[in-house]
């Protein structure tokens, strides 16, 4: 904190005003040195607190994406940091965990990860506790795990080998290219505005003082109090002239914004994304998870006794099950038998945490666990009457599990689940209310129907199969897994999320175009996309496969027509942003694993996943997704235009009075000579404080505008200073600054009155353009100041008034306490100003509205 304090005296003019305060304490103007360093003392202050709570912003974005692991210490199991891990950790791997080490296992019990974000095999990869050749190849080292992949099946011991960038994610990670810090566009544009302003206002102040100088020579006026003078004036008027808070203004924006989009999801990672997402046309998202809720759903279950509708999303277990005939099927003894056999023959349990219910293991599973539920079995009851005591995993060769269990009557069963045509190729029967009967192949061949027809629905479907085994538990394999009973299909989704079609609805209405990618099947992705709102009538789709066999002129051609991709690889992904790009578009593109870092980078706007992406997908993006929700994206994007509204506003605010301060002070000095100074130095420096201190900064927070996402995307090359802002500078230095002329001259016989009148009018002028900067284009009766701006300049009037009740204050100021004929006056003025800036806002909305329907039209 002390060093963010100190370094604000670094600034150039900073330490001319240091300059000044010395230099007017040896000529013997202790008040003006008094009121100069107050000046400074505030201004440092200012700029401290703003670049602290920026610091603070950017600080605390840093703990937000930290991960907790299980390891071994002292013998107990406790939780750290990932950060902490060091090798020779033992590290406990379990089902839904994200390995945060490179590690050798010590014990495996069915483990299985998903290694897609490293390998890309997208099957999960089956783990043991067993020894390979050194030189095996990565994907085939059975008996390690990897830092960034993810634990889908068992559990397991490990002894962590190597950490961070020795991991082999991290080699990977050093090979992306290592993100720059360097300024956005809006600040290095800013800068250029800053230094373009300075140059000018500098030179302006160089002339008045060289022209008063030399004219004082000739008059032979020329000594040390006039040259003090013009010099004071010189560095007041620059101090007034240069917007040296522009910078530090626009970064503290953006970070403040940072920190409010990362408290609704969005962490922004790189500055300029905020400044990008309000130029975003295109949005390239991944189904699951983002698109849908990431918690596969039972949605339909059919068996001999008819289809079964299952209401209720996600893992909250609450939903009807509604039979054909209206009526709860819960009660028939075969439809009890299939939740049985979903709740037994599976891995997955289902529990409640701060109000949310979560699942540990696979969320297919956990689709039937939640359904059991929904039927009111319970999970741990049903589990602990009727023991596990024998199981055969899962395996992509089997596409079946089986589980052996002692039921609370003392017979054995056998439970099986898995891909329809391979349970029910071991079926012989089917089970009917308490009894069985033959499985024909008629409805052998319905009951394939009836999978095909889900799967057209786009649900994935299992069988669930069982088999009593008497009092005898049979060993052998393919006797236990022969001759079952079958007991039905279950068909899940992973539902949308409920905001999602609301989020794509908004995007369509501002001109966004959202696209799915995923690597789903074509009909799940078609499916879930027509229900949201992204596949719409007279799109295309494209698999992968398809997507390759184009030429990039053939796929340019009709990359607007295609809003889903399925089955694509991550490579198809930097194939698409390549073709929207091609077009002009800016493209945010969302991804999770290691292999989606060259697309990500590519894109405008890469988007990691907070929950399943992996730390490399993360350094590659521009934002992480906490709640990996599609709907943040668009909440994102909003908050992003409204951060960008709000620097517009700042600086046309901030512009027009600093350049009608330099226009007037300067121009009179430079045509009357430096006798007669329209402001003192003092009073130059106080005005500057008032109109570059609260209300500006109040600008900076100000709500967003009602119509923010009703506008299409914005140009990215349009500059920040467009012709809104031009507009406001072009009308003060036109309209405004002849008057200030015009007051002066007429009370120049008492400069006492004409710097009085002069102050005073900038004080009313510069506050009534900022109650007017709420919005730069609609009528203050439209968009009323908001609750800072009030209080800012309701603070502003009284420490004025306060002020000038002090005689010293009044001295160094050069005015009098004014008359009520004179307020009037200036409060007239004042009026006349809102009017014009009123009649500015007009045509600016009907030049907006015309480019707006240009823009539309194109």
């Amino acid at each position: 904190a002390l060093k963010i304090f100190l370094g604000q005296f670094r600034n150039l003019l900073m330490v001319i005003l240091l300059t000044a305060v010395v230099l007017s304490m040896l000529v013997g103007e202790v008040v003006d040195a008094a009121i100069i360093l107050v000046i400074v003392v505030f201004c440092a202050v200012l700029g401290f607190v703003q670049e602290y709570r920026a610091e603070r912003a950017l600080e605390a974005l840093k703990q937000m994406l930290s991960q907790a692991v299980s390891v071994v210490r002292d013998g107990r199991r406790v939780e750290v940091p990932a950060r902490e891990l060091v090798p020779g950790d033992i590290l406990l791997l379990e089902a839904g965990d994200r390995v945060a080490a490179d590690v050798r296992l010590l014990e495996s019990h069915s483990l299985r990860c998903d290694e897609a974000s490293l390998t890309g095999e997208s099957v999960p990869v089956d783990k043991h506790a067993g020894v390979v050749g050194a030189a095996t190849p990565l994907a085939e080292r059975a008996n390690m795990a990897y830092a960034g992949t993810a634990v889908t099946y068992g559990r397991g011991r490990a002894a962590v080998t190597a950490t961070g960038m020795r991991s082999e994610l991290g080699r990977i990670a050093g090979e992306v290219a290592i993100i720059e810090t360097g300024k956005t566009p809006l600040e290095k544009r800013t800068d250029e505005i800053g230094k373009w302003l300075a140059i000018v206002c500098l030179s302006v102040c160089a002339l008045v003082v060289a022209v008063s100088l030399i004219r004082g020579y000739l008059n032979q006026s020329l000594d040390l109090e006039l040259a003090l003078t013009m010099v004071m004036f010189a560095i007041a008027l620059a101090v007034a002239a240069v917007p040296e808070a522009l910078a530090a203004i626009v970064t503290g924006a953006l970070a403040l914004g940072m920190h409010a989009m990362a408290k609704r999801n969005a962490i922004v990672r790189k500055m300029p994304a905020v400044e990008t997402l309000g130029c975003t046309t295109v949005i390239c998202s991944d189904k699951t998870g983002t698109l849908t809720t990431g918690e596969m759903t039972a949605r339909r279950v059919h068996g001999p006794g008819g289809t079964v509708e299952v209401g209720g999303a996600g893992f909250t277990p609450a939903g009807e099950l509604r039979g054909v005939d209206g009526h709860s099927p819960v009660t028939d003894p075969s439809f009890r038998r299939l939740l049985e056999a979903g709740l037994l023959c599976n891995d997955s349990e289902l529990f409640e945490q701060a109000g949310k219910w979560c699942i540990r293991g696979d969320p297919t599973e956990a689709a039937l666990v939640v359904l059991a539920a929904k039927a009111g079995l319970q999970t741990v009851g049903t589990r602990r009457v009727n023991p596990r005591i024998e199981e055969y995993p899962f395996s992509s060769e089997r596409k079946r599990m089986s589980t052996i269990h002692s039921m609370a009557d003392g017979a054995f069963v056998v439970f099986m689940k898995g891909a329809p045509e391979v349970v029910l190729g071991r079926c012989s029967s089917v089970a009917e209310g308490t009894d069985t009967r033959p499985l024909s192949d008629a409805l052998r061949e319905d009951l394939q129907r009836t999978n095909e027809a889900m799967a057209n629905d786009a649900l994935r479907v299992l069988a669930l199969a069982y088999k009593p085994l008497g009092e005898t538990a049979v060993a052998d394999l393919d006797q236990v897994e022969s001759d079952m009973v079958f007991l039905g299909l279950v068909g899940m989704l992973d539902p949308p999320r409920p905001e999602a079609a609301a989020a794509v609805a908004t995007c369509r209405s501002v001109h966004i175009r959202p696209v799915m990618i995923t690597g789903d099947h074509r009909l799940t992705a078609t499916a879930i996309a027509r229900e949201i709102g992204i596949h719409q009538t007279g799109d295309r789709v494209l698999t992968g496969p398809e997507l390759q066999q184009l030429s990039d002129r053939e796929f340019a051609s009709i990359v607007e027509h295609v809003s889903v991709y399925a089955r694509v690889s991550p490579m198809d992904k930097l194939k698409i942003v390549k073709a929207w790009q091609a077009r002009g578009d800016v493209v945010a593109m969302t991804g999770d694993g290691v292999n989606d870092a060259p697309a990500m980078k590519r894109a405008d706007i890469g988007i990691a996943m907070g929950i399943t992406g992996t730390d490399v997908a993360k350094q590659a993006s521009d934002m992480v997704l906490s709640d990996d929700n599609f709907a943040t994206i668009v909440a994102a994007i909003e908050r992003g235009r409204w951060i960008y509204d709000n620097i517009k506003k700042y600086l046309a605010y901030l512009l027009q009075c600093n350049i009608t301060e330099v226009v007037v002070i300067g121009g009179i000095v430079l045509m009357m000579g430096p006798e007669f100074l329209p402001l003192l130095p003092a009073a130059i420096l106080y005005l500057n404080l008032a109109t570059d201190g609260l209300p500006a900064l109040a600008l900076g927070v100000a709500p967003a505008e009602h119509d923010i996402m009703a506008r299409p995307p914005r140009d990215p090359q349009e500059s920040v200073f467009d012709w809104d802002v031009k507009s406001f500078i072009l009308r003060a230095v036109i309209i405004e600054c002849p008057f200030f002329y015009y007051l002066f001259l007429v009370n120049a016989d008492d400069m006492t009155a004409a710097r009085t009148a002069v102050f005073f009018m900038f004080v009313i002028v510069e506050f009534t353009i900022a109650l007017n900067c709420r919005s730069l284009v609609d009528s203050i009766f439209k968009a009323p100041p908001h609750k800072w701006l009030v209080i800012a300049l309701v603070w502003e009037v009284v420490l004025v008034a306060l002020l000038i009740q002090i005689p010293g204050v009044r001295d160094a100021f050069g005015i009098r306490l004014p008359g009520w004929s004179e307020l009037a006056l200036i409060a007239a003025f004042g009026l006349f100003v809102m009017l014009i800036i009123e009649a500015t806002k007009i045509l600016l909305r009907r030049r907006i509205q015309v480019r707006r329907t240009h823009t539309l039209a194109r």
